[in-house]
């Protein structure tokens, strides 16, 4: 592939996802300002069931991540039939997530959302938000699912129009049911959860018409999911269990951050919620950098040209790290404004300012090291490399740490957020030494 030819490539598969990112969770952001604006408590609520919500994501995440990786093989090979039975498999992982999630939140409400925060209202408001929006979980699980499927055949587009699609129907019914506009009850946090039900169920059928009537690479029909291969679902687990481990170890970590700042102070979870909501949307730079990256590399390993292989991954890391320092500007520029669309007391718009300063210096270094590890090196069949480094530095170095200033030392909640982050610049090193002088190049097909 011509460097042009590359860049095209590259760019017609980032941009989509980028801003199919970037409009997935300003579903989040929506609702953290609409419930900003009606009430604190609401949103430091909904801002802990959007914890579990965001460990659910990962392990989705993990699992569509290893349906990308061993696909995107396949179809360098142009090989589709095991790539069915590759999707049958992970459809039937991310189900099962599902269901299991759905229970625990189900029988236990209290205690989950007891585990992100001390304060009776803000759990009270979480109970009451979780109540419905447990029932996304299931559709939510087969639309990821369906999105990796047919990302590994290089088909994006149709993620984008889904999330616009999403944030709409989610936003008007948001401004209708939160507030009680038109003469609609008043139903506050409930407003909020029936509104992203609402759009988790709309964007789940369309998903599955678009695949069903349109897509025309991989043809899926309802019995490609009844069969599986022995032999390819083993190759697929080996893949993707190490990636489902870790993600779930960082939804966990992540989680975990916002119970430390909400066991702190009352007014760090909304800072908290606000800051890391704005840093997500932010980052979805880099996300679809890694997506884009895996695709491509494993594209290439299919093809079997290992010189390309190590030619593309020296250009991606070059590209990595101007989309990091651009969005580490972009993050710093636009934090003032979007602070200004809450209604948050002067204490708690002064911490989440402070933390979004923080997360500005962090996205540069969370730029450039997580598409090359899950971008480069797991997408090109390492994936080991990625969880060991992971297990190191969140659990090893970054938890304990945080822990320890949090409680022991006692530090303020912003020195904890730079203890919390600080594996995103770290972890650079490592990321830069493997993807030029290791072997990190798995060819996984057969």
């Amino acid at each position: 592939m011509e460097k042009k030819s590359f860049y095209r490539s590259f760019f017609a598969m980032y941009v989509v996802l980028v801003l199919q990112n970037v409009i997935s969770l300003s579903v989040n952001l929506a609702d953290n300002i609409m419930l900003g604006g009606y009430s604190e408590i609401s949103l430091s609520g909904v801002a802990a069931v959007n914890q579990i919500q965001f460990v659910f994501q990962q392990l989705l995440t993990a699992i569509g991540d290893g349906l990308v990786i061993l696909c995107s093989q396949y179809w360098g090979k142009k090989q589709t039939e095991p790539m069915k039975r590759i999707a049958a498999v992970a459809m039937r992982s991310g189900l099962g997530i599902a269901v299991v999630l759905f229970l625990a939140v189900s029988f236990f409400p209290s205690q989950v959302v007891g585990l992100f925060t001390t304060d009776q209202a803000i759990i009270e408001q979480g109970v009451k938000y979780l109540f419905t929006v447990r029932f996304t979980y299931l559709f939510f699980a087969v639309t990821m699912t369906l999105l990796a499927t047919i990302r590994s055949v290089e088909v994006v587009n149709i993620a984008f129009y889904l999330s616009v699609s999403t944030l709409v129907i989610n936003c008007g019914i948001n401004y209708v049911l939160i507030y009680g506009r038109f003469g609609a009850p008043e139903l506050g946090v409930t407003g909020a959860a029936i509104g992203t039900l609402t759009a988790r169920i709309v964007e789940c059928g369309a998903v599955i018409f678009y695949v069903y009537k349109k897509e025309k690479n991989l043809r899926l029909r309802l019995k490609d999911y009844l069969h599986t291969d022995r032999v390819l679902r083993r190759d697929y687990f080996k893949v993707s269990l190490p990636m489902v481990f870790i993600q779930g170890l960082w939804g966990v970590n992540t989680a975990m951050q916002t119970a430390i700042l909400g066991h702190m102070t009352a007014s760090a979870i909304a800072a908290n919620s606000v800051a890391s909501t704005l840093f997500l949307v932010v980052k979805s730079t880099a996300v679809g950098a890694a997506s884009t990256a895996s695709v491509i590399i494993g594209k290439a390993i299919g093809m079997g040209d290992m010189k390309v292989v190590k030619s593309y991954a020296k250009r991606l890391q070059k590209m990595f790290l101007v989309i990091g320092i651009i969005s580490g500007v972009i993050l710093f520029f636009i934090r003032i404004p979007v602070l200004g669309l809450y209604e948050l007391s002067p204490q708690t718009r002064e911490m989440a300012n402070t933390f979004l300063i923080i997360l500005s210096v962090v996205c540069v270094g969370m730029s450039y090291q997580m598409p090359t590890n899950n971008g480069i090196i797991r997408g090109g069949g390492n994936a080991m490399f990625v969880v060991k480094m992971d297990l190191i530095s969140i659990w090893g170095i970054v938890m304990p740490l945080s822990f320890i200033m949090a409680f022991v030392v006692k530090a303020s909640p912003v020195v904890v957020v730079c203890c919390l982050n600080a594996d995103q610049v770290f972890k650079c090193i490592p990321a830069f030494l493997e993807s030029n002088y290791g072997n990190w190049v798995r060819k996984l097909t057969r």
